[in-house]
Protein backbone atom coordinates (compact mmCIF):
# COMPACT_ATOMS: atom_id res chain seq x y z
CA UNK A 1 0.00 0.00 0.00
CA UNK A 2 2.61 3.06 0.51
CA UNK A 3 4.62 1.95 -2.14
CA UNK A 4 1.37 2.28 -4.47
CA UNK A 5 1.28 5.43 -2.29
CA UNK A 6 5.02 6.52 -3.12
CA UNK A 7 4.59 5.73 -6.54
CA UNK A 8 1.55 7.56 -7.51
CA UNK A 9 3.31 10.91 -5.91
CA UNK A 10 6.15 10.39 -7.61
CA UNK A 11 3.80 10.39 -10.40
CA UNK A 12 2.40 13.64 -9.65
CA UNK A 13 5.61 15.29 -9.19
CA UNK A 14 7.02 14.08 -13.02
CA UNK A 15 3.65 15.26 -13.95
CA UNK A 16 4.36 18.79 -12.54
CA UNK A 17 7.53 19.02 -13.97
CA UNK A 18 6.04 17.73 -17.51
CA UNK A 19 3.85 20.90 -17.32
CA UNK A 20 6.08 23.04 -16.59
CA UNK A 21 8.66 21.92 -19.11
CA UNK A 22 5.49 22.06 -22.08
CA UNK A 23 4.71 25.37 -20.96
CA UNK A 24 8.15 27.18 -20.30
CA UNK A 25 8.97 25.68 -24.15
CA UNK A 26 6.35 27.36 -25.68
CA UNK A 27 6.69 30.89 -23.52
CA UNK A 28 10.18 30.73 -25.04
CA UNK A 29 9.33 30.31 -28.54
CA UNK A 30 6.97 32.97 -28.66
CA UNK A 31 8.95 35.59 -26.66
CA UNK A 32 12.03 34.67 -28.56
CA UNK A 33 10.61 35.41 -31.91
CA UNK A 34 7.35 37.23 -31.99
CA UNK A 35 6.78 40.80 -31.24
CA UNK A 36 3.86 43.25 -30.87
CA UNK A 37 3.15 46.59 -29.85
CA UNK A 38 0.32 45.73 -26.68
CA UNK A 39 0.41 43.39 -24.17
CA UNK A 40 -2.92 42.09 -25.24
CA UNK A 41 -1.25 40.65 -28.73
CA UNK A 42 0.75 37.98 -26.41
CA UNK A 43 -1.71 36.89 -24.62
CA UNK A 44 -4.27 35.96 -27.68
CA UNK A 45 -0.85 34.72 -29.04
CA UNK A 46 -0.22 32.96 -25.68
CA UNK A 47 -3.52 31.68 -25.41
CA UNK A 48 -4.06 30.57 -28.50
CA UNK A 49 -0.55 28.25 -28.96
CA UNK A 50 -2.11 26.58 -25.33
CA UNK A 51 -5.28 25.96 -27.01
CA UNK A 52 -4.25 24.36 -29.91
CA UNK A 53 -3.10 21.21 -27.77
CA UNK A 54 -6.44 20.51 -26.85
CA UNK A 55 -8.18 21.63 -30.06
CA UNK A 56 -6.30 20.34 -32.82
CA UNK A 57 -5.35 16.61 -31.92
CA UNK A 58 -5.06 13.12 -33.51
CA UNK A 59 -5.59 10.38 -31.07
CA UNK A 60 -3.11 11.34 -28.09
CA UNK A 61 -0.80 13.69 -30.07
CA UNK A 62 -1.53 17.10 -31.29
CA UNK A 63 -0.46 17.81 -34.39
CA UNK A 64 0.65 21.74 -34.67
CA UNK A 65 2.80 23.38 -32.80
CA UNK A 66 2.14 25.32 -30.28
CA UNK A 67 4.31 28.49 -30.67
CA UNK A 68 4.35 28.34 -34.21
CA UNK A 69 0.21 28.50 -33.72
CA UNK A 70 0.14 31.04 -31.66
CA UNK A 71 2.72 33.29 -34.31
CA UNK A 72 0.69 32.73 -37.14
CA UNK A 73 -2.66 33.69 -34.77
CA UNK A 74 -1.36 36.94 -33.88
CA UNK A 75 0.37 37.56 -37.26
CA UNK A 76 -3.71 36.82 -38.83
CA UNK A 77 -5.80 37.99 -36.20
CA UNK A 78 -4.01 41.37 -35.14
CA UNK A 79 -2.34 44.37 -36.91
CA UNK A 80 0.49 45.24 -34.28
CA UNK A 81 2.05 41.50 -34.26
CA UNK A 82 5.34 40.40 -36.60
CA UNK A 83 8.06 38.56 -36.36
CA UNK A 84 11.62 40.02 -38.12
CA UNK A 85 13.38 37.25 -39.73
CA UNK A 86 16.91 39.09 -38.93
CA UNK A 87 16.02 40.62 -35.22
CA UNK A 88 18.94 38.30 -33.52
CA UNK A 89 21.58 40.01 -36.15
CA UNK A 90 24.02 37.65 -38.00
CA UNK A 91 26.84 37.62 -35.71
CA UNK A 92 28.70 34.02 -35.09
CA UNK A 93 28.83 34.00 -31.59
CA UNK A 94 24.85 34.35 -32.07
CA UNK A 95 25.07 30.57 -34.02
CA UNK A 96 27.17 29.40 -31.55
CA UNK A 97 25.39 30.33 -29.11
CA UNK A 98 21.80 29.30 -30.48
CA UNK A 99 23.89 25.92 -31.70
CA UNK A 100 25.07 25.17 -28.05
CA UNK A 101 21.74 25.76 -26.49
CA UNK A 102 19.96 24.01 -28.70
CA UNK A 103 22.75 21.03 -29.07
CA UNK A 104 21.89 20.58 -25.27
CA UNK A 105 18.04 19.92 -25.75
CA UNK A 106 18.34 18.23 -29.13
CA UNK A 107 20.93 15.75 -27.38
CA UNK A 108 17.92 15.39 -24.76
CA UNK A 109 15.18 14.43 -26.75
CA UNK A 110 17.02 12.60 -29.77
CA UNK A 111 15.49 15.23 -32.43
CA UNK A 112 18.92 16.21 -34.51
CA UNK A 113 17.88 14.51 -37.41
CA UNK A 114 14.72 16.46 -38.16
CA UNK A 115 17.06 19.97 -37.70
CA UNK A 116 19.67 18.48 -39.75
CA UNK A 117 17.63 17.43 -42.98
CA UNK A 118 15.72 20.87 -42.67
CA UNK A 119 18.98 22.88 -42.55
CA UNK A 120 20.63 20.82 -45.09
CA UNK A 121 17.67 21.00 -47.24
CA UNK A 122 17.35 24.20 -47.22
CA UNK A 123 20.91 25.24 -47.42
CA UNK A 124 21.59 23.08 -50.49
CA UNK A 125 18.28 24.64 -52.04
CA UNK A 126 19.22 27.99 -51.43
CA UNK A 127 23.43 27.61 -52.83
CA UNK A 128 21.71 25.87 -56.57
CA UNK A 129 20.05 29.39 -56.48
CA UNK A 130 22.59 31.52 -55.70
CA UNK A 131 25.03 29.00 -58.20
CA UNK A 132 21.55 29.67 -60.84
CA UNK A 133 21.78 33.61 -60.41
CA UNK A 134 25.41 34.12 -59.91
CA UNK A 135 25.33 35.81 -56.71
CA UNK A 136 29.07 35.82 -54.39
CA UNK A 137 28.90 33.64 -51.50
CA UNK A 138 28.43 36.68 -49.37
CA UNK A 139 24.87 36.65 -50.37
CA UNK A 140 23.97 32.64 -49.56
CA UNK A 141 25.74 33.29 -46.21
CA UNK A 142 23.49 36.62 -45.56
CA UNK A 143 20.36 34.46 -46.19
CA UNK A 144 21.16 31.19 -44.10
CA UNK A 145 22.97 33.36 -41.31
CA UNK A 146 20.08 34.04 -39.64
CA UNK A 147 19.08 33.96 -35.92
CA UNK A 148 15.51 33.78 -36.22
CA UNK A 149 16.13 30.25 -38.81
CA UNK A 150 18.50 28.90 -36.36
CA UNK A 151 15.83 29.70 -33.10
CA UNK A 152 12.98 27.88 -35.69
CA UNK A 153 15.42 25.03 -36.47
CA UNK A 154 17.15 23.94 -33.29
CA UNK A 155 13.74 24.46 -31.09
CA UNK A 156 10.83 24.99 -33.09
CA UNK A 157 11.04 22.37 -35.58
CA UNK A 158 12.11 19.82 -33.11
CA UNK A 159 8.83 20.14 -30.82
CA UNK A 160 8.85 15.91 -29.93
CA UNK A 161 5.24 16.23 -29.01
CA UNK A 162 4.05 17.43 -32.72
CA UNK A 163 6.58 16.13 -35.05
CA UNK A 164 6.59 12.50 -36.77
CA UNK A 165 7.23 9.98 -34.65
CA UNK A 166 9.58 7.36 -36.63
CA UNK A 167 13.30 8.99 -37.89
CA UNK A 168 12.05 8.42 -41.53
CA UNK A 169 9.44 10.46 -41.18
CA UNK A 170 10.89 12.99 -39.87
CA UNK A 171 13.27 13.14 -41.95
CA UNK A 172 10.75 13.66 -45.07
CA UNK A 173 8.84 16.05 -43.39
CA UNK A 174 11.60 18.11 -42.51
CA UNK A 175 12.52 18.21 -46.24
CA UNK A 176 9.01 19.12 -47.33
CA UNK A 177 8.93 21.92 -44.96
CA UNK A 178 12.44 23.26 -46.09
CA UNK A 179 11.12 23.16 -49.71
CA UNK A 180 7.51 25.13 -48.78
CA UNK A 181 10.05 27.76 -47.13
CA UNK A 182 12.08 28.19 -49.93
CA UNK A 183 9.50 28.52 -52.69
CA UNK A 184 7.16 30.72 -49.99
CA UNK A 185 10.34 32.97 -49.57
CA UNK A 186 11.84 33.37 -52.66
CA UNK A 187 8.84 33.36 -55.00
CA UNK A 188 6.14 34.54 -53.02
CA UNK A 189 8.24 36.80 -50.87
CA UNK A 190 7.03 36.12 -47.28
CA UNK A 191 9.73 37.29 -44.73
CA UNK A 192 8.46 34.74 -42.16
CA UNK A 193 7.72 31.79 -45.07
CA UNK A 194 9.67 29.62 -42.27
CA UNK A 195 6.58 30.01 -39.90
CA UNK A 196 3.98 29.23 -42.68
CA UNK A 197 5.91 26.83 -43.80
CA UNK A 198 5.42 24.72 -40.58
CA UNK A 199 1.87 25.80 -39.90
CA UNK A 200 0.59 24.53 -43.44
CA UNK A 201 2.39 21.50 -43.41
CA UNK A 202 1.94 20.05 -39.72
CA UNK A 203 -1.07 18.07 -40.49
CA UNK A 204 1.05 16.28 -42.75
CA UNK A 205 2.57 14.76 -39.18
CA UNK A 206 -0.42 12.66 -39.27
CA UNK A 207 -0.32 10.83 -42.61
CA UNK A 208 3.36 10.12 -42.00
CA UNK A 209 2.93 8.82 -38.19
CA UNK A 210 0.10 6.44 -39.92
CA UNK A 211 2.74 5.37 -43.16
CA UNK A 212 5.28 4.90 -40.88
CA UNK A 213 4.31 3.92 -37.33
CA UNK A 214 7.01 3.93 -34.41
CA UNK A 215 6.70 4.93 -30.68
CA UNK A 216 5.28 8.61 -29.59
CA UNK A 217 7.16 10.97 -27.36
CA UNK A 218 6.87 11.67 -24.50
CA UNK A 219 7.68 13.72 -21.70
CA UNK A 220 6.96 11.32 -18.59
CA UNK A 221 8.63 8.30 -17.79
CA UNK A 222 7.94 5.39 -20.75
CA UNK A 223 9.40 2.33 -22.47
CA UNK A 224 12.43 2.27 -24.59
CA UNK A 225 11.27 3.14 -27.84
CA UNK A 226 12.71 1.61 -31.12
CA UNK A 227 15.50 4.47 -31.12
CA UNK A 228 16.75 3.67 -28.17
CA UNK A 229 16.11 6.81 -26.22
CA UNK A 230 15.61 6.35 -22.74
CA UNK A 231 16.36 7.56 -19.00
CA UNK A 232 15.87 8.13 -15.63
CA UNK A 233 12.35 8.79 -14.29
CA UNK A 234 11.30 12.50 -15.50
CA UNK A 235 13.88 12.58 -18.41
CA UNK A 236 12.54 13.10 -21.98
CA UNK A 237 11.70 9.65 -22.66
CA UNK A 238 9.54 7.49 -25.70
CA UNK A 239 6.95 5.47 -24.33
CA UNK A 240 4.36 3.20 -26.62
CA UNK A 241 1.41 4.59 -28.24
CA UNK A 242 -0.80 3.52 -25.91
CA UNK A 243 1.18 4.29 -22.85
Amino acid sequence: MTNNIDASAASRRVGQVTNLRSALITSLGLSLLLRADHWTTMVLAATSAIASKFLFKFGDKHFFNPGNFGIISALVLTSDAWVSPGQWGEEWWYALLFVGTGGMTLQRIGRWDTTAAFLGSYSLLEAIRNLWLGWTWDVYWHRLMSGSLLLFALFMITDPRSIPNSRIGRVIWAVCIAGLTFILRNYFFIPTAVFWALFILAPLSILIDILWLAPRFSWQKGNEGDEGDKGDEGELLLSTPNS
